[in-house]
């Protein structure tokens, strides 16, 4: 059971890693923008986040793989970063002719609504901490 003082704080920062880790999926997108043969990726952030703080996301994995050719399970890695197998590709709205599938509309779009929610994230986080600093202190 988690401490109701310490739970929504837990979830928060757990939603702005996988916004961190989200932002830096979006800025190799934009960087490889003229890459030929670049593939755009990006992950769902809610299957992420409910994997992440769902009642298992402490528990290893029980699925083993029993060939080196099996693709590896789809998890958070032991630093918190998201392994690569829980990256999808992009699929492309217009085909281009070098191969690249990235979006820049879309691309810019999807960093800033990530970079306002990972913002809106912290602010929550910084909000719940004066209160509790304010409630200890008997403000």
């Amino acid at each position: 059971m988690s401490n109701p003082f310490t739970g929504m704080i837990e979830f928060h920062s757990q939603a702005l890693a996988l916004r961190a880790e989200r932002q830096k999926v979006l800025a190799s997108n934009i960087a490889n923008a003229d890459t030929p043969g670049f593939q755009a990726r990006d992950f769902d952030f809610q299957a992420a986040l409910k994997a992440a703080t769902g009642p298992q996301a402490n528990r290893p994995a029980s699925v083993v793989s029993t060939s080196p050719g099996h693709l590896p399970i789809a998890h958070r890695g032991v630093d918190g970063s998201l392994t690569l197998s829980t990256l999808s590709w992009r699929k492309p709205e217009q085909p281009s002719a070098d191969g690249n599938t990235v979006d820049m509309d879309r691309e810019r779009a999807n960093f800033a609504d990530n970079a306002l929610r990972y913002e809106a994230a912290l602010r929550f986080i910084n909000s719940n901490v004066r209160t509790m600093v304010s409630a200890i202190r008997g403000e």
